[in-house]
């Protein structure tokens, strides 16, 4: 606060004047007299300043003064008046130890000002002492608004949960059937194969060509694993031209066979050379041996690919919810934002394309990873809802020498700058009614600036929305051993 000059203290009858105290009686307005003191600002100068203690009450005698609070790295005026009797500081006071006694704004002179300043504590005793009744009620609304906060802001955070789960459950829905499917499908080929063996010990297959048989399988099975992947109209061709081999040498399934052979790498020079020598009998037994060899590989592959799909997905969501972590540690920002990724895969648009330019040498933060989460979650999710079902959804992250910087920008609609001011203001929301609670980019704000020390800003015209964090390095590296 700054220096400040007095003079003698106002009389009861002076008081009167001020609206505010206009319905007390003698005695009590004797009591602030004798306890309040007047005190004078020069033009340009602060009279209290948002964070600091709130050690006083001030009421303006004369002159004019303007609010304003820091918000996003700004300092936004909230109003401006001139009224005699208007009034700020510890307006919270009453509440004592449950509230953090700081100033919750600012407040400057615009001229030169006068005040009636009354310590917060006198003017904490005075309330309780006088209007009991009125403080229970302001009691009741003060901490019930703020539980009722708490609770919506859970609320919330389980509608994102709730939402990202049916997402994640659907996207590990998809290779959990694949898996089961193909399995079902590798117990048919396996019995086959089975069979096979069985006509080669009755000696209905000439067993003297078994150990050829099997090189010529562990052939198939090498060229299966070094198989490309072929396009349509690749793939397609190869069929026709295999099929056209198989159905030659005299299988009754052979277009059933082609695209199996084909999808593992097989071709007809390969086969014309494999089988080299076999008689006709031989040659189909032969054939029909590596069809199953090469689509239970195949399968297997089929199956490996589902299993580590859903290794990843949940790897995902253990790092998403960060749930064997501690509290608050070093994080790589690469990592979560991915994580976060994941949960929302199923929820992009067919439409919507996600680009990453991600600075390769950002360090990690000292920092609460399932609540970055939540952040990634919101700003996400914003994106996605401005763009509709396409657009580019962008993840960017870079550092200088004070913090490392994240931005998700969107090629949505952008916001109205009319309505820019209000986005992380509690309850507000653009969404339609019933798709949003309002408090996304609030809970979001309070994780990166209350909790983090950082900052959250947001640039926006249509085609064109980003909404940046910032994070502090200096918070990590006061945190590391020396």
């Amino acid at each position: 606060m700054t220096a400040s000059t007095s003079r003698s203290a106002l009389t009861p009858d002076e008081l009167r004047t001020l609206f505010l105290f206009e319905a007390l009686d003698d005695e009590k307005l004797a009591w602030l007299a004798e306890r309040g003191r007047v005190e004078v600002r020069d033009a340009s100068t602060d009279v209290y300043t948002q964070g600091e203690s709130a050690t006083c009450f001030f009421v303006l005698l004369r002159g004019a003064v303007a609010l304003s609070r820091h918000l996003h790295g700004d300092d936004i005026e909230l109003s401006r008046t001139d009224q005699r009797g208007a009034y700020g500081g510890a307006t919270q006071a009453y509440l004592g130890d449950r509230v953090d006694q700081v100033y919750a704004h600012s407040m400057r002179a615009i001229t030169d000002a006068e005040f009636f300043v009354l310590p917060a504590a006198e003017f904490a005793t005075a309330l309780r002492t006088w209007f009991p009744m009125a403080l229970h009620l302001l009691e009741g609304l003060f901490l019930g608004t703020r539980a009722i906060d708490v609770i919506v802001g859970e609320r919330e955070r389980l509608l994102a949960l709730g939402s990202l789960t049916a997402g994640l459950t659907h996207e590990l829905n998809n290779p959990a059937a694949a898996a089961v499917r193909a399995t079902d499908t590798l117990r048919d080929r396996v019995a086959r194969m089975r069979h096979k063996l069985a006509l080669v010990a009755d000696g209905r297959i000439d067993g003297t060509r078994l150990h050829e048989l099997v090189e010529m399988q562990d052939a198939a099975v090498r060229r299966t694993l070094q198989a490309r992947k072929l396009s349509a109209i690749e793939a397609a061709d190869a069929e026709d031209e295999l099929g056209d081999w198989l159905e030659n040498a005299g299988l009754d399934n052979a277009w059933d066979i082609a695209p199996v052979l084909v999808s593992g790498g097989i071709d007809s020079a390969w086969l014309d050379e494999a089988t080299e020598g076999l008689t006709d009998e031989n040659r189909l037994a032969a054939v029909s041996w590596l069809s199953y060899t090469v689509d239970t590989e195949l399968l297997m592959g089929e199956i490996e690919d589902a299993v580590r799909r859903i290794s990843g997905l949940v790897d995902a969501a253990r790092q998403y919810s960060q749930l064997d972590r501690a509290a608050q540690q070093s994080v790589d920002l690469h990592e979560l934002l991915d994580a976060t990724l994941v949960m929302f895969r199923a929820k992009i648009p067919g439409g919507v394309q996600v680009v990453k330019t991600y600075d390769e040498d950002l360090p990690h933060v000292l920092a609460y990873g399932a609540e970055l989460n939540q952040v990634w979650t919101n700003l996400i999710d914003n994106a996605l809802a401005a763009m509709g079902d396409s657009g580019t959804l962008t993840l960017a992250t870079w550092h200088d020498e004070d913090c490392v910087h994240v931005e998700v920008r969107d090629t949505g609609t952008g916001i109205d700058p009319e309505v820019r001011p209000r986005i992380f203001e509690p309850f507000f929301s653009t969404k339609p009614v019933g798709e949003g609670t309002g408090l996304g980019l609030d809970i979001s704000y309070r994780i990166v600036v209350d909790k983090h020390g950082g900052d959250i800003r947001v640039e926006s015209r249509p085609g064109d929305t980003r909404f940046r964090v910032s994070l502090p390095l200096a918070r990590h590296a006061a945190a590391e051993p020396a």
